[in-house]
């Protein structure tokens, strides 16, 4: 069984190939692109928690190639490495408290209701497109403090520079679209960044631009590189998790009955979904030196694939791993990664996610799967559905 995490159906359903790798190849050189491929959770584990001998430099460039939306002096801070990531993360941390997103429950709140209200019931709708698409897209603009009226253009430059980052394959007029909308961010991010230096507002773009510590601050170029992380991340890492976590409930009615009568499950649904079918598979880490995993050789210079979606089907971490079971202690995943470059997002997605299903279920008393298949995201980086029809009462 080749795997490949280029090839489509891999994309599609990867953990076929996951399994055949732990048992029979847990360090797989992928043929004709030269990645190494790491498929257990301990030697996952190992190559995340060490970013001096597997560095993330590079991280971009391989998944994103040539359209890059980051800025080439502020890189993102995915692929920065200790100790210059260790001063973004901690300024970028100061404007992304606990009791910011805390704070942010009841307003999330109300962009679903409001995304709710407008899908017809009893009818027809579409999760992604219509809900778990939107509301982090309307939530992020609204932190970055992006008014009503361009609205419309953020959420365009969401989707084109999203495309980008996903290392699904683009055409001319992709690239054409994703570089428009890149430069167009870039022009009103950097006019609105001057702006909070003037005169500082309540929201995080302006959080970022006060930020210091120890006489140090976030240039306008570094933060610009932070919005387009939580751009990125933001929107398309809570988008998966809402898809996947509504699709195992419908998948499994009796599942959706228990989480109707308790919703205190639905923080345990998440997690679960995290591990069993996460929004984001795998990260690329570079090997400094020649370095050994698992008994194999990694030669200096090359490029690792980091396969969380299989470190979260490691039966060595989880019995029964291919099971989604609501009631699992998932302690221990990666699904948003692990050491220095742990999701910065992570509560925040966590906590529209929740937000999202609690308002979902007590919305339609009765929903189930169209007779459709679902469509799913072309991506190296991202699993999610692209879309979910849905008949709801």
């Amino acid at each position: 069984m080749d795997y490949n995490p280029f090839l489509p159906e891999v994309q599609y359903n990867p953990f076929p190939y996951y399994a055949y790798l732990r048992e029979h190849a847990p360090v797989y050189q992928v043929p004709g692109v030269g990645f190494w491929a790491i498929s257990r959770y301990e030697d996952v584990l190992a190559i995340l928690r060490d970013p001096h001998l597997f560095s993330s430099g590079g991280f971009v460039s391989a998944v994103v190639g040539e359209s890059n939306p980051w800025p080439p002096e502020a890189p993102a801070m995915l692929e920065i490495d200790p100790p210059e990531h260790t001063r973004l993360r901690r300024l970028a941390n100061r404007a992304f408290t606990p009791r910011r997103i805390a704070n942010l429950e009841q307003h999330v709140r109300e962009v679903m209701r409001d995304l709710l209200a407008q899908v017809p019931a009893p009818g027809e709708c579409d999760l992604v497109q219509e809900l778990s698409g939107p509301l982090p897209t309307i939530v992020i603009a609204e932190l970055l403090g992006v008014p009503p009226q361009r609205r419309h253009d953020f959420k365009r430059w969401t989707e084109n520079i999203v495309k980008s980052t996903t290392g699904a394959v683009l055409t001319p007029e992709d690239r054409t679209q994703i570089r428009q909308s890149i430069d167009e961010f870039r022009a009103y991010f950097l006019r609105a960044i001057e702006a909070y230096r003037r005169q500082p507002g309540d929201n995080l773009l302006s959080d970022l631009v006060r930020a210091e510590e120890e006489q140090q601050r976030l240039t306008g170029e570094e933060i610009l590189s932070v919005a387009i992380l939580l751009l990125i991340a933001g929107s398309e890492t809570t988008t998966n998790l809402i898809g996947h976590a509504m699709l195992a409930l419908l998948n499994q009615p009796q599942d959706l009955a228990r989480v109707r009568a308790n919703p205190a499950l639905i923080p345990n649904l998440l997690e679960e979904t995290l591990r069993y079918d996460g929004p984001i598979q795998l990260f690329p880490r570079q090997a400094m030196q020649g370095v050994e995993v698992a008994g194999t050789v990694i030669p200096a210079g090359s490029m690792v694939l980091a396969l969380i979606g299989s470190a979260n089907r490691d039966e060595r971490k989880f019995p029964d791993p291919d099971r989604f079971d609501l009631t699992r202690n998932a302690e221990g995943h990666v699904g948003f990664g692990f050491g220095v470059h742990f999701c910065l997002g992570s509560q925040l997605a966590r906590l529209e996610a929740r937000v999202a299903v609690e308002e979902i279920l007590g919305r339609f008393p009765h929903l189930e799967r169209k007779d459709e298949p679902v469509t799913r995201i072309e991506s190296l980086l991202f699993r999610g559905l692209k879309t979910l029809p849905l008949e709801v009462e």
